[in-house]
């Protein structure tokens, strides 16, 4: 059996969600499965999950986000339901790092939560110890804590500069 990786990509830049989703198409394509846990990204409707539920039942998305509202932009009641559908979604992912029961698990802007203090660097890398020795695992955000490298196996750094002409 192979022995599954973390990977962490992060940065302020563009494509962090892309090149996450670029790695489950190659996992689909050798007859696994996926899930995608999507935090901080809100409520979507018919947007960009339409096509990701194309790839189902071997790529399964999740949001427990009701909000469509940025985290930042809702009001004291807002931050308090929503925060309560975010644990959710945090328990949801340590069922799945738990159980083993996909072959890549992307827990897409987790490290946001950081930065809330809705999750702690401790409870992150304790979720991370507890994954299933062949499972690979991807997380992404706009920043890397310091803590988090040493438990990690690959992280990608990406920023965009645009160039004019």
């Amino acid at each position: 059996m192979d022995k599954g990786t973390v990977q962490v990509i992060y940065g302020t830049g563009k494509g962090k969600t892309g090149a996450a989703l670029g790695r489950a198409i190659q996992v689909l394509n050798q007859g696994k499965t996926v899930i995608v846990i999507q935090f901080m990204k809100g409520s979507t409707v018919k947007n960009d999950l339409d096509i990701l539920k194309r790839l189902e039942p071997e790529m399964k998305v999740f949001r427990f986000e009701k909000q469509a509202a940025e985290f930042e932009d809702l009001s004291p009641d807002e931050k308090k339901e929503e925060l309560m559908n975010i644990r959710n979604g945090l328990n949801f992912a340590n069922k799945v790092i738990r159980t083993g029961e996909c072959d890549l698990l992307i827990l897409d802007e987790i490290l946001g939560l950081l930065d809330y203090h809705i999750l702690t660097l401790e409870e992150l890398r304790s979720m991370i110890g507890e994954k299933e020795d062949e499972m690979d695992l991807i997380l992404t955000g706009k920043m890397c804590p310091e803590g988090l490298k040493s438990c990690v196996d690959c992280i990608s750094h990406l920023e965009n500069e645009c160039v004019s002409r």
